[in-house]
């Protein structure tokens, strides 16, 4: 039997049309229009890619966007003077610079300059903080759209036995937390692990982020096991693979997310819903 697939495409729209209405009811009901600012330092050709997906989405549900383009020369004085004149704009409610930035600025002096209320990529210490706590008011987007497309499954993460194949700061980490808030039983795995393969095969959930494409195999997943690929690689051939070998992990999973159209999809409508909860906060509405 093969495994269901999970539809980032499907479930982001349902995140986006939501984001759509309330956006819709904000504008009429209090004169608001949620504003987000977008920074691009440098001609990275996958940052411009994702800089216009995150424009044309905040089109679609009806936000102001503001985009602000930096040569790749720009000084790390010059990014932070932008961020400060931002955190005062009242017209903007959220505020990302997308990484990866130039070598010569420090990636945490920038994080760290963002107001935790205009935050809405929740890298900010203040907000990694309050994730840690349970009293947060924004959710990492890649991690956050995992929950909803766990969510989508209908399978209560409640007692299940969870692998996190993967410690960044952006996903891993956070991604356990979640999880753990949902009452499952967390293992985070890594590049250290000793029993990776045993760890993994034990997964009721499985969510894999570990930047090495078609890392996981068969041998790896517990039958009826919901995987949850968050890699993205390009092969010699120029396709697009995940850190899971789908052909193989197929047969064995419950529920599986494909590569492209799986978690991707999700991360820009999260942003979405992180931008529109930003502006309701900023305005005492949330």
């Amino acid at each position: 039997m093969m495994a269901k697939l999970i539809s980032g495409k499907i479930v982001s729209v349902k995140v986006r049309n939501e984001v759509k209405k309330e956006t819709e009811e904000l504008r009429e009901n209090h004169g608001i229009v949620p504003g987000l600012a977008v920074i691009l330092v440098g001609n990275d050709p996958a940052s411009q890619v994702y800089v216009r997906n995150k424009q044309r989405a905040c089109e679609e549900v009806g936000f102001h966007p503001y985009e602000y383009r930096m040569n790749e020369n720009a000084t790390q004085e010059q990014l932070l003077d932008l961020i400060g004149v931002l955190n005062k704009d009242n017209k903007v409610n959220g505020i990302l610079v997308q990484l990866p930035l130039p070598e010569h600025i420090d990636e945490q002096a920038v994080i760290h300059a963002i107001s935790p209320l205009k935050d809405v990529d929740a890298f900010h210490p203040v907000n990694v903080g309050k994730i840690m706590i349970g009293d947060y008011d924004f959710l990492p987007c890649t991690p956050a759209g995992i929950m909803e497309l766990i969510a989508s499954t209908g399978v209560d993460i409640s007692g299940k036995q969870c692998i996190v194949i993967g410690r960044s700061n952006i996903v891993g980490k956070p991604m356990a937390m979640l999880l753990l808030q949902k009452n499952g039983t967390v293992t985070i795995c890594h590049s250290r692990t000793k029993n990776l393969k045993e760890l993994a095969a034990s997964a009721d959930i499985l969510v894999v982020a570990i930047g090495k494409p078609k890392f996981v195999t068969a041998d790896m997943v517990k039958e009826g096991a919901i995987v949850i690929d968050v890699g993205i690689n390009r092969m010699e051939d120029g396709k697009l693979c995940g850190d899971v070998d789908f052909d193989s992990v197929e047969p064995k999973a419950g529920y599986i997310t494909p590569v492209p159209g799986g978690v991707g999809p999700m991360t820009i409508a999260m942003l979405m819903k992180n931008t529109l909860h930003a502006a309701k906060l900023q305005h005492n509405l949330a």
